[in-house]
């Protein structure tokens, strides 16, 4: 067979390319048998961002020699040069900044233990969604099903509980899970998960903890510049083995076979990944279809819920100390009184000396009083608990809480605050039995909260400043 008579019969970018196939259903090396012009030209003058590892074309060359290794390449060559499948495929490789619209047609030709398919190219610069449109009625209902559970949901949080479980039914995956990263942070949290009533395998949640991060940072390297990663044979895990040989010890040892690793994306920002473990291999390539196009508007629909969840911790947050605002505290009181009728304290902390430090020593310093101050309140209260009212106020709500109950931290706070140098409170507190009252309380704790300011500036009159009006 003629195969370069055969790739230059085509006008878009088009090569020939050989499996060499294995006794043990496997295949072996995977080569570039020859291209027409406009594929050789990809490779010696490549467009966009798109960077070869050799701009020279050489014939029946490994494909490793221009790109780095990718296994849904491989398995895409392999179906249709192997197993005389027609197959199509739409993709952005992490790798490039470009879209490849790729067929792969199965030759007739085979040369011992070679099969032969041809695959053709186009790059588009920008997404085409009508092509990500393109898949099967059966996986695009199953896709637009998942999809709609998030429209106008009013709690996002519950909406993903469901499409994760439409998404392992997709899988058909043992377990499925959508893992959230913050680089800045550099912390990692479960989204959402799911798992089969009679697995085997842990709940992520339950492996995800302060260390995993430093795992899941390793991922893009393990995908290495593919759209995801896709592993359904023990040939294929000993990849990731050698990419990345910490996770592989962690997938056996808990009895992972095969793994479907999606990254999700906004704006070439990676925000998390959907992690699926031990589906069915069988239906890998219909899956892998589906979760393209999945990936694709999870990765928007979940950029805007991180940046309206951080929107909502701008508005309820201090800035400068990570406590709850005064804007909080209000919302929070008013739905106590209304909606609680249950015991509720209210402790009030002033922080002395503040603005002595200010005055003295700058605002970078005053900045770290306030700081250390909450450092001293977080020993005894809860995040939850603490509110910065104001520029050295700090109010804290304890539900279910007598007299008794206030007295002791109070005591706690005034142990904790020797640890913190120049930090000192002045404290007072009350308690009611209904929270119907709690702005009663918040009135008295207040009062004896300047109460004992007032001794404070007894015994350190340097430090006395006027009473806010």
């Amino acid at each position: 067979m003629d195969f370069q008579k055969i790739v230059d019969g085509f006008a878009a970018m088009t090569c020939v390319v050989s499996v060499e196939t294995r006794p043990d259903g496997g295949h072996g090396e995977i080569r570039i048998v020859t291209g027409n012009p406009s594929y050789i030209a990809s490779i010696e003058q490549p467009i966009g961002d798109v960077v070869m590892l050799k701009t020279k074309f050489v014939p029946n060359s490994l494909y490793t020699e221009y790109m780095t290794q990718d296994l849904n390449f491989e398995d895409s060559c392999y179906r249709a040069a192997v197993e005389k499948k027609c197959l199509h495929a739409y993709a952005h490789p992490d790798r490039f900044d470009v879209w490849f619209n790729m067929t792969f047609l199965p030759l007739a030709e085979e040369n011992g233990n070679l099969c032969y398919c041809t695959y053709t190219m186009e790059i588009n610069l920008k997404a085409d969604s009508s092509r990500l449109s393109q898949i099967s009625g059966d996986l695009s209902s199953s896709v637009l099903e998942t999809l709609l559970d998030l429209r106008g949901a009013a709690d996002f949080q519950a909406a993903m509980s469901c499409v994760i479980k439409k998404l392992r039914k997709i899988c058909f995956a043992e377990r499925c899970c959508i893992l959230l990263l913050d680089p800045e942070q550099q912390t990692c949290s479960v989204l959402c998960e799911d798992r089969a009533p009679d697995s085997s395998l842990s709940h992520v949640s339950d492996i995800v903890n302060d260390s995993f991060y430093a795992l899941a940072a390793t991922w893009e390297e393990t995908i290495s510049g593919s759209n995801c990663l896709i592993v359904k044979t023990m040939q294929e895990m000993e990849v990731v083995r050698e990419r990345n040989p910490v996770w592989y010890e962690g997938l056996t040892k808990s009895g992972v076979s095969s793994i479907i690793l999606f990254p999700l994306k906004f704006r070439n920002r990676l925000l998390g990944y959907i992690w699926a473990s031990n589906f069915d291999t069988e239906k890998a390539p219909q899956i892998k279809e589906a979760l393209e196009l999945t990936a694709f508007i999870l990765g928007s629909e979940i950029s805007n819920y991180l940046l309206m969840d951080r929107l909502r911790v701008l508005s309820s947050r201090d800035m400068l100390t990570g406590v709850l605002n005064r804007n909080e505290m209000n919302n929070d009181m008013d739905r106590l009184a209304h909606a609680s009728g249950k015991p509720v304290g209210i402790i009030f902390a002033d922080l002395n000396g503040l603005k002595t430090v200010n005055d003295s020593e700058g605002h970078d310093a005053g900045d770290q009083l306030l700081r250390d101050a909450v450092s001293a309140l977080r020993e005894v209260f809860h995040d939850e608990e603490i509110y910065r009212v104001g520029g050295d106020e700090f109010t804290m709500i304890l539900l279910n809480a007598a007299e008794e109950d206030l007295a002791r931290k109070a005591e706690q706070l005034r142990l904790a605050e020797k640890k913190y140098g120049k930090v000192s409170f002045a404290i007072g507190w009350h308690a009611v039995q209904n929270a119907v009252n709690i702005r009663e309380a918040l009135r008295i704790a207040d009062e004896r909260m300047y109460e004992d300011k007032r001794g404070y500036y007894r015994d350190h009159p340097s430090a006395r400043r006027a009473r806010p009006s």
